[in-house]
Formats: C-alpha cells, structure tokens, sequence
C-alpha cells in the first residue's frame, strides 16, 4: 500500500513535466514553451490566435525538427558554406533585435515630430508650385522654331505640344504638367521654370538628360502645406530610420576598427 502511494506522488509530479511537451521527435522533446513563443511571434506579425493555428504550428514545428535530424545525420550542419549562412542568419536576428531595443528605449514622441513638422513647415514658407506646360523635342533648333513660330502666333502652344513633343504623355494634353514644386524636375528645368512669371514661355530651349525643353508657366502659388495628421506616419517613420542612422554610426565612431 505504502508502495502505491509513493508511486502515485511520483506520477503526479511528473505529469507536469510531461504536459509541457507537445511533441517528442525521435526523442526530442518540443516544449509548449516553444509552441507559445512561435505563437507569439506569428501574433505580433498579425496572425490571430486560435486553437487551428496552433495546431498548424505545432505540426510546422515537428516538420521543421524532423528535417533538422535529418540534415544534422547527414552533416550538413557542418558544412562551411551552411555553417557561414547560419552565422550570417545569426547576426541579422541580433541587428534586428538591437535596433529594436534602440527604437523601444527611445521612442519617437509627439514632441519630437512635432518639432521636425515645425521646422520643415519653416522651410517650405515663401516657396512656390507652378502649373506648367512643356514641350519636349530632340534638337535644339527645333525647339527654337517652335518658339518662334509660337511666338509669332502661327502656332498654338497646345497644338505644337501635341504635334512635334517626344513626350507623349504630356504631350496629347498640350504638354500639360499639372500643378508641382519645382524640386520636381531635373535640376535644369527647376532653375528655367524659377526665372519666369506667370503667363511667360522661355525665351531660349532648355537643355535637359531628356532632350530640349520649351516651358511655360500658366500659374503660380504658394505651396500648401499638409497637415501635421497627413503626414504625421511619413515623419514618424522618416525619425525612425534618423534614429538608427546616428546610432549605427555612433556605434562604428566608438568601435576599434584597424
């Protein structure tokens, strides 16, 4: 009877120990520690938790750990060209965790795009967007032409655009660009369309990496500037990666590196 008794405390000791496996794999035991965790993982990437997918963990996990054996009977694992990718494998799972310590030990606050939506909005003020036309052409004396035929009124600007400009997207609309800044366009053209006022055509083609460009401008205004709400996610990412910036190389300014 004494032996029974004993027998009996010592299975119920042991029935937690077991409980804790999910599995066992040729003897290798897969934990519900491990199960929750891979759980998790898929939970914070978006998965919903629920008995379905759990179990479809479960059996991803005794697949995984079926082949592992397999690959390790086989000495695969010691191969040199595996041995690097799971090292490799290793040091981006660390990156990746650090920066993610960086970013959760100091949080992008409010404040801090708050300032930064501040300061650019500061910068942006007095600037202006232009609605433009253009058209586009190979050579430089038929830009020329066109200009004068333009000019002279023998030609609409909407006619020559659909006619002779290479760029046929704006081109079938009368080189209609739209509305935009000028830190829209190649360098050139920005600094052409700055130099005229509203209702003026160059005088002279200008020279771009696309070919030659007549530009008019129709309109100008100032630039309306978004709302802190509109672009608050662009500039909280934008922080973010700022953030890691400066502290990847803080860390390479402080390493020792011969």
């Amino acid at each position: 009877m004494k032996r029974l008794v004993m027998f009996a405390a010592v299975c119920a000791l042991a029935a937690p120990v077991y409980a804790q496996n999910v599995a066992t794999v040729n003897g290798k035991p897969i934990t519900q520690k491990q199960l929750d965790q891979f759980v998790s993982l898929l939970v914070s990437q978006g998965a919903q938790d629920s008995p379905q997918l759990r179990e479809q963990v479960k059996q991803e996990m005794i697949g995984r750990t079926v082949a592992v054996q397999a690959a390790e009977k086989a000495g695969i694992d010691k191969r040199a060209e595996v041995r690097q990718e799971i090292e490799l494998a290793r040091q981006g799972i660390l990156v990746r965790a650090l920066m993610a310590d960086q970013l959760k030990n100091n949080p992008v606050t409010d404040a801090k795009i708050q300032a930064e939506y501040d300061e650019i909005k500061k910068d942006q003020a007095g600037r202006l967007e232009y609605k433009l036309r253009h058209i586009l052409v190979k050579e430089e004396q038929a830009a020329q032409d066109l200009i004068n035929d333009i000019k002279a009124n023998n030609v609409s600007f909407d006619a020559a655009a659909k006619k002779d400009s290479i760029d046929t997207g704006s081109g079938q609309n009368g080189g209609d660009l739209g509305w935009g800044p000028t830190s829209n366009y190649v360098p050139e053209f920005a600094q052409a369309v700055e130099g005229l006022k509203k209702g003026e055509m160059t005088d002279k083609p200008v020279k771009s990496q696309f070919g030659w460009h007549i530009i008019q401008v129709e309109d100008s205004r100032p630039i309306e500037f978004p709302s802190l709400d509109e672009v608050k996610p662009q500039l909280q990412e934008m922080l973010r990666q700022q953030q890691l910036t400066d502290y990847q190389q803080k860390l390479m300014q402080s390493a020792n590196i011969k």
